[in-house]
C-alpha cells in the first residue's frame, strides 16, 4: 500500500503494532544518494527472517517500505540502507531524520521467503533498493559456507558502497540499460559456467531489470528464480 486516503493510514495506525521510543541511533552517508540508518531500542521478541521489512508512513498519505539490513539484539541495533533521490516523498522522509529523533517504530515483519537453506549455490540480483537485502544475506551465507555471488546495477556514484558495506564476491554493473537486454545478458559469463547451471538466483530491484534476467536464466540454467521487483520506471511507490 504505497499511496492511500489519509483516512485510510490514520485507521491502520491505529491499529498496526509499533515499536515506541526508538531513537535514531547514527545516519551515515555512503554516497550521495545512499545512506545506513541505525535505529536504537528493543528488538528482542522480533523475528528478523532474511528479508524482513518495516514500512515507514512518509506522509499523510504514502509509505515506503524499507528492508532490515542487519539487527543486533545484544545492542538493540537496527539498520537500514536508504536510496534517497529526487524529490519523492521516502527521500524527504529520510532526508529529515536526525540523530536523536525518537519515533514510534512499526514492527519489523515479513511476508515472503527469500532464504533457500538447500540451495548448494545463490547469486543475488538487484540495485540501491537491493542493498539492504544483500547485507542481510551475507552473514547467513557465510555461516552456512553457501557459494554465492551478487549482481549488483548501480550507479556510478554508488559503485564504492558495497565494499563500505562490507560485501563480497560481488561484480558491480553500470546501470545503462543493458539488464533489460536479453543479447546482453546471454552473453554473462555466468552462463557459460556448468556450475551454476542448477543454482538459485533471487532478483529484485528494478522490476523490468530482473524480469528480463528470469527469462535468460529459464531459458538457460536449470535453476530456481526468486523474483520481487522493487520499483517500476513510471509507477510511484512500487
Amino acid at each position: 500500500m504505497p499511496s492511500a486516503p489519509k483516512w485510510l493510514f490514520d485507521a491502520i495506525d491505529l491499529i498496526i503494532t509499533k515499536l515506541s521510543s526508538i531513537t535514531i541511533n547514527h545516519i551515515e552517508a555512503l554516497s550521495p544518494s545512499l545512506k545506513r540508518i541505525s535505529f536504537k531500542g528493543d528488538f528482542n521478541k522480533i523475528n528478523f527472517p532474511i528479508g524482513a521489512y518495516i514500512d515507514f508512513r512518509v506522509n499523510s498519505t504514502d509509505a515506503r517500505r524499507y528492508t532490515v539490513s542487519q539487527v543486533d539484539l545484544e545492542k538493540g541495533i537496527l539498520e537500514i540502507i536508504v536510496h534517497v533521490h529526487g524529490e519523492g516523498p521516502g527521500s524527504h522522509f529520510m532526508n529529515n531524520l536526525k540523530n536523536g529523533d525518537v519515533i514510534d517504530l512499526n514492527r519489523p515483519r515479513s511476508e515472503r521467503n527469500y532464504y533457500p537453506k538447500s540451495a548448494q549455490r545463490l547469486l543475488i540480483f538487484g540495485d540501491e533498493t537491493s542493498l539492504g537485502l544483500a547485507c542481510a544475506f551475507l552473514p547467513k551465507l557465510k555461516l552456512q559456507a553457501q557459494q554465492f555471488l551478487y549482481y549488483l546495477e548501480l550507479d556510478e556514484e554508488n559503485w564504492s558502497v558495497p565494499e563500505k558495506l562490507g560485501l563480497e564476491n560481488f561484480v558491480i554493473f553500470p546501470k545503462n540499460g543493458s539488464f533489460h537486454n536479453e543479447t546482453w545478458l546471454n552473453q554473462l559469463p555466468l552462463f557459460q559456467e556448468s556450475e551454476w547451471n542448477e543454482a538459485h538466483y533471487v532478483l529484485t530491484g528494478n522490476v523490468t531489470s530482473a524480469q528480463a534476467f528470469k527469462k535468460v536464466i529459464k531459458s538457460r540454467t536449470d535453476g530456481k528464480v526468486f523474483l520481487h521487483g522493487y520499483w517500476l520506471a513510471g509507477k510511484r511507490g512500487l
